[in-house]
């Protein structure tokens, strides 16, 4: 079943130049980028996209971060691509993370992580539309 699902690069990523290297590791797993954007999130905004871990006690911190510098977000189309995304960035903390995953080789820590991805359905129509519009989306 063809999906779509949102990616983040996140900013400690982007800061190291890792964007580049990222993005092709997505396109080489098959993955097509169907839509792509640079921002830089503001209080409000990354308070809102996180808005699911408010009373979590890292929510400060997470939006302290992520509002810190560039981040890119993407749209990402394929056959099942919450599934094959969430395997190729590897698990949250890059220390548990398998070998050859984005976040094993890119990832400072837990929350320093490089990249976000959906993780389901649900969750990819919300952030998806949480940064896109159907026009941006290149079909």
């Amino acid at each position: 079943m063809t999906e779509r699902t949102l990616s983040i690069i996140k900013p400690d990523a982007v800061s190291k130049g890792l964007a580049g290297r990222i993005l092709g590791e997505i396109e080489q797993s098959g993955l097509r980028i169907v839509a792509l954007r640079m921002l830089r999130l503001d209080r409000r905004q990354a308070e809102g996209f996180y808005a699911v871990h408010q009373e979590r006690p890292f929510f400060r911190d997470l939006v302290e971060f992520m509002c810190s510098g560039p981040a890119i977000v993407a749209v990402l189309e394929g056959e099942k691509a919450i599934e094959r995304y969430r395997a190729l960035m590897g698990a949250t903390d890059p220390a548990k993370a398998d070998e050859g995953t984005l976040r094993k080789k890119y990832a400072a820590n837990v929350q320093n992580n490089a990249v976000h991805g959906s993780d389901g359905p649900d969750t990819a129509r919300s952030e998806v539309a949480y940064f896109f519009s159907a026009v941006d989306i290149v079909a």
